[in-house]
């Protein structure tokens, strides 16, 4: 047996009533939390427990992330300039199948420790770049390799979803790993472009006979819409558990299929500001109360922690509200959004919308331990706390994450991560960035980078598998 206890810990323990302890103990003993303390009560521990003095940080549940494409992580800040039309250029129709197995395995692993360095101790790998069963295994073979907790959501933007995701390779490697990973839990990803043949019917029920959720790009300008949602939910295909990501160009009918099935969003506020995919939508889950969660996208562009999520969370909510009231001539005197809201996206949302609510998620008796500890002594921003929750979000960041739990394991401590290969990784990175600048040429690896002011013509499908072109993107911009 194995334990540790948390000593004088402020405690957000996002139960139903977002209950917050005041030097609080929380014990974990293997890899559940065993007992939550009352404000100011010292609980009794077994002999040997390893003791952690909190004293003066900020006790949450480890933050789950709903949506990243690790595999692109040795790529890191590559497209920081880039339009989601550039991105489609260079991933999906250019450069993407130069990635081997070995670089998928190299961002999933940079991308897995990345994530709890910030706190984020469930990760769902969205991972799209599978054009092989090899490049599959190599994904699942890092998650695996990894402490982390992680949601395994297979793709690939080469291929017809309703072909490889019925494939007989791709049934076995499911099966196979189902069984021999049972803490990574799967989900099936892949978009639905609104063609009314609906070919991606037969991609829904591949998930369905394999018992999966589905994650899927939804409402991003000009690649899908909401013709995507009205065909799966009039085939019966939407049900609780699906995962909307970004949902940001969608209409209230689409909105309201969404809450009527139970779905849920994720929220990839840094994404959808900077690419285009359209407003971060977080008023309408508002509006129509929709489950919502937070999400990273990919650090090809963006931060590759939850604390810049929550606050550009926040900040576009409430720059909507202002705008909208501004243009008719009002004033907003009380904000909507609140700081504790977007913690509970980050933290418990995540939790419901993967169907881990009641398992991960809080700081409660008999969930998993699963835990971040925000404190740092040499800070001027960690003190005074005055408002827990608007100090998670506008004062922290990954500089700040002083210990991490997953099932109850210290994986980082004193700002540390613990037995990490990070020399290793840093090599193989390298690996990935040469080859990549080799397959490419320096030239066209500098214009990836650096892209000139485009007079682009607008890409209305990057998904190349498919001839279906719609009008709605032209004849919207007047093009």
């Amino acid at each position: 047996m194995s334990s540790t206890v948390v000593r004088h810990a402020l405690v957000l323990t996002m139960d139903d009533a977002r209950t917050v302890l005041q030097d609080a103990d929380v014990l974990v003993v293997d890899d559940r939390i065993a007992e939550v303390g009352g404000p100011g009560q010292r609980l009794s521990v077994p002999e040997g427990t390893e003791e952690l003095d909190a004293s003066g940080g900020i006790l949450m549940p480890g933050m789950i992330d709903t949506h990243r494409h690790l595999w692109q992580t040795a790529m890191r800040a590559y497209g920081a300039d880039w339009t989601l039309t550039q991105y489609f250029v260079w991933y999906y129709l250019e450069h993407g199948v130069a990635f081997r197995p070995e670089d998928v395995a190299t961002g999933n692993a940079l991308s897995a420790l990345d994530a709890l360095d910030a706190g984020v101790t469930t990760t769902v790998d969205w991972s799209h770049g599978l054009r092989t069963t090899e490049h599959a295994e190599a994904a699942i073979s890092a998650l695996a390799a990894s402490p982390g907790r992680f949601v395994f959501a297979p793709g690939n933007i080469f291929g017809a979803p309703w072909e490889w995701a019925n494939s007989a390779d791709f049934r076995a490697f499911m099966a196979r790993h189902r069984e021999a990973h049972p803490r990574i839990g799967f989900q099936l990803a892949f978009d639905v472009t609104g063609d009314p043949t609906f070919p991606e019917k037969a991609a829904y029920e591949a998930a369905r006979e394999m018992d999966l959720s589905v994650t899927t790009h939804a409402g991003v300008w000009g690649a899908t819409n909401d013709e995507g949602i009205r065909l799966a939910h009039e085939h019966g295909l939407m049900r609780p558990g699906d995962v909307y990501v970004h949902a940001a160009t969608l209409s209230d009918d689409s909105y309201q299929r969404i809450a009527a099935t139970g779905g849920t969003i994720s929220l990839s506020t840094e994404s959808e500001q900077s690419c285009g995919q359209g407003y971060p939508p977080a008023m309408k889950v508002r509006e129509h109360g929709i489950g919502a969660s937070l999400s990273v996208d990919t650090s090809v562009w963006f931060s590759s922690d939850l604390f810049a999520a929550m606050r550009s969370t926040l900040g576009a909510d409430r720059a909507w509200e202002h705008t909208r009231a501004h243009e008719t001539g009002g004033t907003v005197t009380h904000s909507h959004l609140r700081a504790e809201q977007v913690v509970e996206w980050a933290t418990r949302g995540g939790a419901r919308a993967l169907g881990l609510d009641g398992v991960v998620g809080q700081v409660k008796a008999g969930l998993k331990a699963d835990l971040v500890l925000l404190k740092n002594d040499h800070s001027p921003s960690m003190f005074p706390v005055l408002n827990p929750y608007g100090h998670v979000v506008f004062q922290v960041g990954r500089g700040d994450v002083h210990t991490v739990l997953v099932d109850g394991a210290v994986v980082k401590r004193d700002g540390r991560l613990v037995g990490a290969d990070l020399a290793g990784l840093r090599a193989a990175a390298e690996g990935t960035v040469e080859h990549l600048r080799s397959s490419l040429g320096e030239e066209v690896w500098q214009a990836g980078m650096n892209p000139e002011v485009p007079q682009t013509e607008i890409l209305d499908n990057p998904y190349q598998y498919t001839e279906y072109r719609s009008a709605a993107t032209h004849s919207a911009s007047g093009a």
